[in-house]
């Protein structure tokens, strides 16, 4: 099957594949293809218990199987699940030194399946420890960035600061937050980007109001679509017709070139079951804006 070009005139939206678990990963890539998604977006842990251990031709085996499907792997994200123990804040030197050398490999992962970005949201693990500042914490995960960021540059892909929400971490909540380290680090790969539900939670402007903003200046590399709810687009208060339609006119602007990444995190009725609604729904929107356009 023909992969589709990343400048084919269009969204393409991209599954975050851990919404498939249990499914094998050439299983979710078939699954993914039928409901009408143009890649996935890959959660390492779901792939190996220690992401550390899986090698070249395995990356370059599970970027085959995605396009045996006609998809692209556009990406990874939940960096930093497994294995247990790893912080960009921990005042134990060695514990960042570990962290930074696995982050790095996940680069180099990212761009043998064929990727193009990588998510840092990982909450846990750049949550502020105790016995230290929030100054002290913020130095140390903006090293980490700053070292990771010089990898992923070389590697030609991007690494994407996420800003969360208070209930997940209490380190980095809002775009202009993550814009700070991007802009103190000044690394072309490091980014920062926009995840609907924790911006929804977050910030004081809408969505299409950030991205109108921060798109047009190069900080923003990639955006997740989910509700403030934490189900899938569609299935709670959060309007998506007005941000794909941003998103369309940025990416016409030529200023917004990523792909648009569907990440639930309660999946109703199922993961399926979510997965092909938030396609359909968001297709169904982009029809619209087309016609109506």
């Amino acid at each position: 099957m023909t992969v589709p070009s990343a400048g084919a005139g269009r969204l393409r939206f991209s599954l975050c594949n851990e919404v498939l678990q249990p499914m094998p990963f050439d299983q979710q890539c078939r699954l993914a293809a039928t409901l009408g998604y143009d890649g996935l977006e890959v959660a390492p842990f779901t792939l190996a218990d220690n992401p550390e251990h899986i090698t070249d031709a395995q990356a370059a085996a599970f970027r085959r199987m995605a396009q045996d499907q006609g998809l692209t792997i556009d990406g990874l994200h939940w960096l930093l699940v497994a294995p247990a123990g790893l912080s960009i804040v921990a005042e134990d030197q060695a514990v960042r030194e570990r962290t930074v050398a696995f982050m790095r490999r996940l680069v180099e992962l990212c761009a043998l399946m064929g990727g193009k970005y990588l998510v840092h949201g990982s909450p846990k693990q750049r949550s502020i420890p105790p016995g230290s500042t929030r100054e002290e914490a913020l130095a140390r995960a903006t090293d980490c960035f700053a070292q990771v960021g010089s990898t992923a540059a070389k590697a030609g892909v991007v690494y994407c600061i996420e800003p969360l929400s208070t209930r997940e971490t209490n380190l980095i909540h809002t775009v202009a937050e993550a814009v700070r380290i991007v802009d103190e680090v000044g690394s072309p790969g490091l980014k920062t980007m926009i995840d609907c539900s924790a911006a929804g939670q977050m910030e004081k402007a809408s969505i299409p109001d950030l991205l109108a903003h921060w798109v047009p200046t190069g900080h923003v590399a990639h955006v997740q679509v989910n509700d403030p709810n934490r189900r899938g687009p569609g299935q709670g208060e959060m309007a998506f017709a007005p941000i794909l339609d941003k998103l369309l006119q940025l990416q016409r602007a030529g200023q917004y070139k990523g792909v648009v990444a569907v990440e639930p995190f309660d999946y109703v009725p199922d993961g399926p079951g979510c997965a092909a609604r938030a396609i359909g729904y968001l297709k169904g929107i982009v029809e619209g804006l087309d016609h109506h356009g």
